[in-house]
């Protein structure tokens, strides 16, 4: 292919783009199909790309890339597709991060688990936050480096191999058939990962699985602003004024949590969740030397933080996973006192991740017993003091609930509380998420931060810049959704008098729970259990697809519900 005629249709493609594709976190979920993700977009590109149509119509038609931008995005499929054309390459193999280290950790992941060596070969110097000492000891990655002057120094051997590359030219990556992963590096926007090879098409997911859940793509700004340099046309400018916007968030996050420390801002609410998880799991190991660290955590938790908890388990020996229930009839206190002192007579490191609200029951539990419950002395088996826990508090759903100031109900309980900012904080207009801790938990802050300076996941100059300007009517936001949907509750209660439906008390909104979300236990038939979930599956099902069809404008499929536009639905 003529680079001369790509490149022109790109940079036309560029000037007619639909404005949603910079501005919204998630796309039309009517033209989605999930299992051709980014595949479905670029077939149909490639078809507008031979008809030379780059009218904003036919662009704002294409099936959507990815249900939720943190996962990838037009402009991130964009980009992999124009940087796989100019290389000769297949688009799947090509991978943008937000991230400048995690594709790199993508694949030391992979490696340890299945205990292959990788050698890391690089130009000029690593990222000053490439820490070897904390990717070896913490997260048990088995690597080595070599600095190399040129690509031709890369040698065979019997492993993988990672070349690092920081040059700003992608239309000639001069692919080595001895490297295994060229990973080009651009400061302050990300980096993409080519697997070279047919021998490594089967990291390819693993790398995505690693993107969806411990980082995210290059957002739309910056891939953006690649495509521009990559077409030779001007590059854009976010450089606005970083600093007073971060000073201005980070006020903002204080005055509504009523907490004293700087919060920590990341790429997602998963980007700060890993690093919670990892910098606790440093402490612990630098605290607690060989014993057992275990995350508690609701089985019917969000499905990434599951996962994500799931996935540190499976790469560090002495780190388990431990479910606790908290919905289906089991109290969510009574849960987290039982596995507390199961763990303590194990005398291991408990840290638990819970969500107020509970999802998908909604449900609060008793906040003074909680506070108890989780102050409460226990011993070891020997008859020694066991390990205070420390609280992961999701309250993404109650970002304006004050659980961490002083004398607050959290206040002495060792707390850390995160937020995804897709909600809420930037209604919908970036990922974003923050987290923040209570006095006697902001000694932990360090090492979280620590662990997102790894992994390269703290938020973007342009998110930040998106946070300062809707965190300001967050509260007033949250009080306006939670009424739309106390209305739209109490009126499904009439149209459907047999749902059991899942909403706060309006005791419990008094209190300052006024989230919305809800969700309803629809009426069953049949003789079996399995019979009845059966039913009431295809009941949801029924329910959604009527919903969605009959005011497409105001319903949508649940993926993100922070544009804060009309309803999204989904089957928990």
């Amino acid at each position: 292919m003529k680079s001369g005629k790509l490149l022109n249709y790109v940079r036309d493609t560029l000037d007619n783009i639909p404005a949603s594709w910079l501005s919204q976190t998630t796309h039309r979920l009517d033209i989605y199909n999930e299992s051709l993700a980014k595949v479905q977009f670029l077939n149909k590109f490639e078809i507008l790309f031979s008809d030379n149509n780059f009218s904003e119509i036919a662009l704002s038609e294409l099936p959507t890339a990815f249900d939720y931008i943190r996962l990838g995005h037009p402009l991130s499929c964009l980009l992999e597709w124009v940087i796989a054309k100019l290389n000769n390459i297949n688009a799947d193999t090509v991978i943008s991060f937000s991230s400048m280290t995690m594709p790199i950790l993508a694949i030391l992941r992979t490696n340890l688990l299945n205990n292959k060596k990788t050698k890391i070969f690089y130009q000029n110097e690593l990222p000053l936050f490439f820490d070897t000492q904390l990717l070896k000891s913490v997260y048990g990655y088995n690597f080595d480096l070599v600095k190399i002057k040129n690509l031709d120094e890369v040698t065979s051997f019997d492993g993988s191999s990672i070349f690092i590359s920081d040059q700003a030219e992608l239309s000639n990556l001069k692919l080595n058939t001895k490297v295994d992963f060229y990973i080009n590096i651009q400061p302050n926007l990300g980096s993409t990962i080519v697997v070279n090879g047919e021998g490594n098409k089967n990291y390819i997911s693993d790398i995505q699985h690693v993107r969806r859940r411990e980082s995210i793509a290059m957002t739309p700004a910056n891939s953006y602003e690649m495509l521009k340099r990559v077409v030779n046309d001007s590059q854009i400018s976010n450089k606005s004024k970083c600093e007073n916007n971060k000073k201005s968030v980070l006020k903002l996050i204080k005055d509504i949590t009523k907490t004293e420390a700087d919060p920590l801002l990341g790429s997602c609410g998963l980007s700060i969740q890993y690093a919670i998880i990892m910098g606790l799991v440093d402490d612990a190991l630098e605290k607690y030397k060989g014993k057992n660290i275990k995350i508690i955590v609701p089985p019917n938790c969000y499905g990434g933080t599951n996962d994500q908890a799931r996935r540190v388990a499976a790469c560090i020996d002495n780190v388990e996973v431990v479910d606790l229930p908290v919905d289906s009839g089991n109290d969510m206190v009574e849960s987290i006192d039982l596995v507390l002192r199961q763990i303590a007579h194990e005398d291991a490191v408990p840290y638990i991740i819970a969500e107020i609200p509970t999802n998908p029951r909604v449900e609060v539990p008793e906040l003074i017993k909680l506070k108890s419950t989780l102050s409460k002395s226990r011993k070891t088996q020997n008859g020694e003091d066991a390990i205070e826990p420390v609280f992961i508090l999701d309250q993404t759903f109650c970002p304006n609930v004050n659980f961490l100031g002083e004398n607050e109900v959290l206040s002495n309980v060792r707390t850390i509380s995160y937020v995804s900012g897709s909600k809420f904080p930037s209604g919908g207009l970036c990922t974003a998420g923050y987290c923040v801790a209570n006095k006697k938990s902001e000694v932990l802050l360090g090492k979280i931060e620590k662990h997102l300076r790894l992994c390269d996941n703290q938020a973007t100059e342009l998110q930040i810049e998106i946070l300062s300007q809707q965190l300001p009517s967050m509260i007033q936001r949250i009080k306006d959704a939670y009424e739309n949907t106390r209305a739209f509750v109490s009126f499904i209660a009439k149209i459907l008098p047999e749902a059991k439906i899942n909403f706060v008390s309006l005791e419990l909104a008094d209190e300052g729970f006024t989230p919305s979300v809800f969700s309803l236990d629809l009426p069953s038939k049949g003789d079996s259990i399995e019979e009845q979930e059966s039913y009431k599956r295809e009941l949801n099902h029924k329910l959604i697809s009527f919903m969605i069809n009959k005011i497409p404008g105001e319903s949508k499929h649940c993926v993100s519900y922070g544009q804060l536009k009309g309803c999204y639905w989904t089957i928990p």
